[in-house]
């Protein structure tokens, strides 16, 4: 494990804002912390970074404790929280060489960070004029320059729009494939991190709800075909008949389970052959909310 810790607690004042936190990110992967505004994520981040001291419990990152290994650790990781820190007056360039100089990176360091966050073409652009996904790109950009083997992202995709989300998405599943990072990133936001993410931990007022692959999210998270039709009753007594488990059936709509986007053409054929108008058929997602629900109700 790339990152453990053990019984990990933080208080401000009475309010505990995280609660016994057992994290597990392992090597290589790109691990999705979840959990809703307010639910302890950054909190937990700064302790990992040490830029807050740990209440209770202990943190090992690279199998070493963290508060005896401190600098030895931190020389491993690369961060970005919340915004990047950069000067908008200078260059993406010079940014990336103001830092070089501070790290006591090589300059030729800088021109391979530029190509890998896909800004080579902005490098002499002032980054006041850059978009808000490029200055992430350039965020993360510094964050790699030590050559981190592990990188620590919060909510990076904060008031991005949908191309600077799979810019940011495309990036860091490239380095953990080809650059073997392991990435550690937090977020609220559940359906994109399913995209790109190999292991997930989804915490709710400070504690962990849920750990694991995101196959096994996935098999909690079961999707569903919603329906729309002109005879939802016909409808369903057919499905059922075809050997399709039915549920929530309503006036205007049923569900039933996604396992496939083939299956959802099938039923979409077997729906218009017996004569049953489909208004709207498509895949659907249980939203965070209600994903906390489940994995409340099965704990």
């Amino acid at each position: 494990m790339v990152i453990r810790t053990e019984g990990l607690s933080y208080s401000f004042g009475s309010q505990q804002v995280v609660k016994s936190l057992s994290l597990q990110v392992p090597q290589g992967s790109i691990y999705g912390f979840l959990g809703p505004n307010g639910a302890g994520k950054t909190t937990t981040i700064k302790m990992l970074l040490n830029l807050l001291k740990t209440g209770e419990g202990s943190i090992f990152v690279f199998d070493k404790e963290l508060q005896t290994n401190r600098i030895a650790i931190l020389k491993e990781i690369g961060s970005l929280i919340e915004q990047p820190a950069i000067y908008a007056h200078m260059s993406g360039r010079e940014n990336l060489l103001n830092r070089a100089m501070l790290l006591g990176v090589n300059d030729a360091r800088v021109d391979e960070m530029l190509a890998l966050v896909k800004l080579s073409n902005a490098a002499h652009k002032k980054t006041g004029q850059y978009s808000l996904g490029m200055k992430q790109r350039l965020g993360i950009a510094l964050a790699l320059l030590s050559d981190p083997k592990l990188l620590i992202l919060d909510e990076p995709t904060n008031g991005l729009d949908p191309n600077g989300i799979i810019e940011i998405r495309e990036l860091l599943v490239r380095l953990t494939r080809e650059h073997d990072k392991t990435v550690f990133i937090s977020s609220h936001l559940l359906a994109e991190i399913e995209r790109m993410a190999t292991h997930v931990g989804i915490i709710n007022h400070g504690e962990m709800l849920f750990q694991g692959s995101i196959d096994d999210l996935q098999a909690i998270s079961q999707p569903l075909v919603y329906i729309e039709t002109d005879n939802t009753v016909d409808a369903a007594n057919l499905l059922t008949r075809n050997g399709y488990e039915v549920a929530d059936v309503n006036n205007d709509s049923l569900t039933v389970p996604f396992t496939s986007k083939k299956q959802m053409g099938v039923i979409n054929g077997l729906l218009n052959q017996n004569g049953v108008t489909v208004f709207a058929i498509n895949k659907q997602q249980k939203d965070l909310e209600n994903l906390f629900l489940s994995i409340t109700k099965s704990n």
